[in-house]
């Protein structure tokens, strides 16, 4: 997905790679992964924003703003892909997501930046091919597309760079991913 741009950011000018910030939410560890659209995809940067276990809510809601915001403007993705919330059994693992996820939307928000959503088993779809994939075989899979020597470490950065890949996998037109899936 290579296409045209201005410094302004209208399409005309230098050529410029479509950058995808996969993101899955969470309090303790939020993991990023930046995918470039390209043939075959390409993997910027990825990682976890790590807040203390010991630092109140609002602090960890803060350095989580803060690491965020940092990553958006070093790297200026132009679209954010985020794991929605899914109905959790654990009601304080569900809240800590939903505040995380609310500190990435705010962020997008201010910034103008659109954001994508997609279940785990969206992901699971688009990546292992079966809404119900073990994280074993999607961690290999986001390792493989990617071209990549190792698994990405923590799970949560796998995780992020997989909800990424998801929505180049989405972006591409219908009768692309049909001919990709057809035998020779």
């Amino acid at each position: 997905m290579l296409f045209e741009m201005t410094e302004n950011g209208s399409r005309c000018g230098e050529q410029h790679r479509v950058r995808i910030l996969g993101i899955d939410p969470g309090t303790a560890l939020l993991g990023y992964g930046l995918v470039a659209a390209t043939e075959p995809p390409e993997a910027l940067t990825y990682g976890v924003v790590r807040t203390e276990a010991t630092a109140s809510v609002e602090q960890r809601l803060v350095r989580l703003y803060e690491e965020l915001s940092r990553l958006l403007d070093a790297w200026r993705p132009d679209v954010v892909a985020l794991e929605q919330l899914f109905f959790a059994r654990n009601v304080t693992t569900a809240l800590a997501v939903g505040q995380a996820r609310g500190v990435v939307l705010l962020l997008c928000g201010q910034r103008g930046l659109p954001v994508v959503e997609y279940t785990p088993a969206q992901v699971k779809q688009a990546i292992g091919g079966y809404g119900k994939a073990a994280k074993r075989q999607m961690q290999e899979m986001v390792k493989l597309l990617l071209r990549l020597p190792d698994i990405p470490q923590p799970d949560d950065a796998a995780d992020a760079l997989a909800i990424a890949l998801c929505h180049l996998h989405n972006q591409r037109p219908p009768w692309l991913r049909v001919a990709e899936n057809s035998p020779p």
